[in-house]
């Protein structure tokens, strides 16, 4: 468990990367929403005035390389003789958004399917869901339908963000990759995801594509709390204006006052 991991102070941004291509992204603007930005530079008390969290559940097959993934991206290191998750664990990823300390907590769920009852009480609260698959495995990318399906019991579809991610693209070449891409293309626009291929050998747009998730959800978040607190901020005061001594009173209720 990485809780002390450093601060990226990299400028987190959400807008489309150079190497995602077009049809492959659901999300695509040139920059944050601008009450985002608004809130963000008015450090508005209670919204983002204080440090922020979004759950990140990672799903998929076993040994598609979800530990692999999430190791390269907070401790920057590949190892291939890695031990098969048993149940659950996470890292805690610190960063730095528009100013404001943020930070994704990236659960790393079994794919076996002796754990996938454990796993799954871990699913619930996610504000993102990543599933993972195999490149050069058709059969892990046939599997992601069911790995979304058994995440969103436990979540509110509406209110996730969905990444389809393709593992080992070192492992495959340019012709079978250009296959695989087709058919996972065609996997990503049915789950209204948004798909990325990396590779956790080389490195190959796994910074990129955490970075892309970390803004988005940090974006769906701050929207999130706005929207539930009217945008006002905690301690501005509220002024009531009425002659009438009951304000507990329904409409209903009060004596007209135009009438005698």
């Amino acid at each position: 468990m990485n809780i002390l991991a450093p601060v990226r102070r990299d400028r987190v941004l959400a807008e489309l990367p150079q190497c995602l291509r077009k049809e492959a992204a659901l999300h695509v603007h040139k920059d944050f929403h601008p009450r985002v930005t608004c809130a963000c530079q008015e450090h508005r008390t209670g919204t983002v005035g204080r440090f922020k969290i979004s759950k990140v559940i990672v799903v998929g097959d076993l040994s598609v390389g979800k530990t692999c993934l999430i190791n390269r991206f907070c401790k920057n290191t590949f190892d291939k003789n890695y031990k098969a998750t048993i149940g659950v664990d996470f890292e805690m990823e610190r960063f730095e958004v528009l100013g404001v300390p943020f930070s994704l907590q990236l659960w790393d769920t079994a794919g076996q399917e002796r754990f996938k009852c454990i796993a799954s009480t871990y699913y619930r609260g996610a504000q993102a869901i990543i599933i993972v698959f195999n490149l050069n495995d058709v059969a892990s990318l046939e599997h992601t339908k069911q790995w979304l399906a058994d995440a969103l019991k436990e979540n509110d579809p509406s209110s996730v963000l969905l990444f389809l991610v393709g593992s080992k693209k070192d492992l495959s070449t340019p012709a079978q990759y250009v296959l695989m891409e087709r058919d996972a293309l065609k996997v990503a626009q049915e789950m209204k995801a948004e798909y990325w291929a990396v590779s956790s050998l080389t490195g190959e747009n796994v910074r990129e594509f955490f970075f892309r998730v970390a803004a988005l959800t940090f974006e769906a978040n701050v929207l999130a709390e706005l929207e539930k607190s009217g945008a006002r901020r905690i301690g501005d005061v509220v002024r009531i204006n009425s002659d009438d001594n009951n304000l507990y009173l329904t409409a209903s209720k009060k004596k007209p006052t135009c009438c005698p």
